[in-house]
């Protein structure tokens, strides 16, 4: 990222070697952000998932249980593919570097480095260098995306969990009080996460925003070959799929929590007494403001916020074509 940084600093002095030198600037600088925000937040992270495996919010019986398998499963399959995907896209930018960079001389990115690397020797250890990185960014965006969509899945599992417990409150009137309580932890776990993660979700934002725009631009130039257009397509797509996965998911939590006024009205309710329904009546009043993940509090992650993304890069990207 420095050697990145300094080159565009002190040596970029066009349009298309700044536009080359910035967009892989770009998620070098995210991946150190998503660094930074997971050391710093390790004790937070524990606290997280303390909440998870205590009670009232840890899954007691069978069908609680297959209800947490089931998202389980889902956050390792989503991983699984989005670690796929990535780990593609820098093995099409590894192979295409060597066949065509490399024959030539050059290093996989513009960099400034306080050193003459033109001997062979040099240059083989730069030219590594810069691959392993890329590789150790790549997993960064992995982990921390895992992690942070991983525990979004979970706020929908919690919600669901707390459906499934409601449907017996006609027989046990106790599970309500239980009830209560986990409804108030799972805000307490949304609030918490959405404090700790939101500088990585804004830069991730406005990151995207940025990428999108510097690539469409990138695909005008008439020098690009084949295999540039298609390493850049799918470095664009991993960019998108990273802040998609933070807007769908934000908006499936937001859409699960909404939806627990409805399977409350669905029940049973009238055969409760008094004092179950005002508890009822407390949970249905506080969903009824669902949970949001945000962007520095300003912008909700959700499919609406996906799309404004992609108006406002295409609007930069017109603006920078006439520029």
């Amino acid at each position: 990222m420095l050697s990145q940084l300094m080159d565009l600093i002190l040596i970029v002095d066009n349009p298309d070697d700044f536009t080359d030198n910035f967009y892989m600037l770009l998620a070098m600088i995210v991946s150190c952000c998503k660094m930074f925000t997971l050391l710093v937040n390790r004790s937070n992270i524990a606290i997280l998932i303390d909440i998870l495996v205590r009670k009232p919010c840890k899954p007691i019986q069978s069908d609680e249980i297959k209800i947490q398998q089931k998202f389980d499963k889902h956050v390792q399959t989503n991983t699984l593919f989005y670690a796929v995907w990535v780990e593609t896209t820098c093995l099409c930018i590894a192979v295409t570097s060597l066949l065509t960079e490399f024959r030539k001389g050059r290093l996989t990115f513009r960099a400034w480095l306080p050193f003459d690397y033109s001997s062979s020797s040099l240059f083989h250890i730069v030219y590594a260098h810069q691959l392993i990185s890329l590789t150790a960014g790549s997993i960064l965006h992995v982990a921390c995306d895992g992690l942070i969509c991983g525990l979004l899945v979970h706020v929908c599992c919690q919600i669901e969990i707390i459906e499934c417990r409601l449907q017996k409150v006609a027989h046990d009137q106790d599970i309500l009080r239980k009830s209560v309580l986990q409804h108030n932890h799972v805000f307490k776990f949304a609030r918490l996460m959405n404090e700790k993660f939101r500088l990585t979700i804004v830069i991730q934002f406005v990151v995207s925003t940025l990428v999108v725009c510097v690539i469409l631009y990138q695909f005008t130039k008439s020098t690009a070959s084949r295999a540039q257009y298609m390493q850049l397509m799918m470095y664009m797509g991993c960019m998108l799929s990273q802040i998609f996965f933070y807007c769908w998911y934000g908006n499936e939590v937001m859409l699960k929590s909404r939806q627990l006024v409805d399977s409350i009205f669905e029940m049973e309710w009238f055969e409760l007494n008094k004092q179950s329904k005002q508890s009822l009546l407390m949970i249905m009043r506080r969903s009824s403001r669902p949970i949001e993940l945000t962007s520095a509090y300003v912008i909700s992650m959700n499919l609406d916020s996906f799309v404004g993304l992609l108006k406002t890069s295409y609007s930069a990207y017109n603006v920078l074509k006439q520029m």
